[in-house]
């Protein structure tokens, strides 16, 4: 499975980006996956930023709980990620993962991930 990540950008404090990763693979092994968000700034350790099971139940971290959004498009073995109310501690490399297993997938050890959207957040 190759996972293709985009979106990104330069968005001013407050603004939104919506940011997309799309998985090569067939519509039926894409609906197995569990999906996640991860990111990573400069100088700092990988970050969990939010999580969609296969059933497209959508969960995310206490830090951007309320601004940001996962949704999913099986049809077009796609995994979106709305970011609202954007901060400048919000920028980094925003990479996106799939895996069968919830743990791994949420735990940023599954096997499938992207290569990252690069989001950056003007003050």
């Amino acid at each position: 499975v190759q996972l293709q990540a985009s979106g990104g950008g330069l968005v001013q404090a407050g603004g939104s980006l919506k940011l997309s990763c799309t998985a090569t693979t067939t519509a039926q092994s894409f609906r197995n996956y569990h999906l996640a968000w991860f990111r990573q700034a400069p100088g700092k350790d990988r970050e969990f930023v939010g999580f969609i099971t296969r059933g497209g139940g959508p969960s995310s971290a206490d830090s951007v709980k309320g601004r940001f959004t996962l949704s999913r498009d099986n049809a077009g073995n796609t995994v979106y990620l709305q970011m609202n109310s954007l901060e400048p501690e919000d920028s980094g490399l925003y990479s996106c993962t799939a895996g069968t297993i919830v743990s791994t997938v949420r735990g940023g050890t599954a096997p499938y991930w992207g290569q990252g959207t690069l989001v950056t957040v003007s003050s």
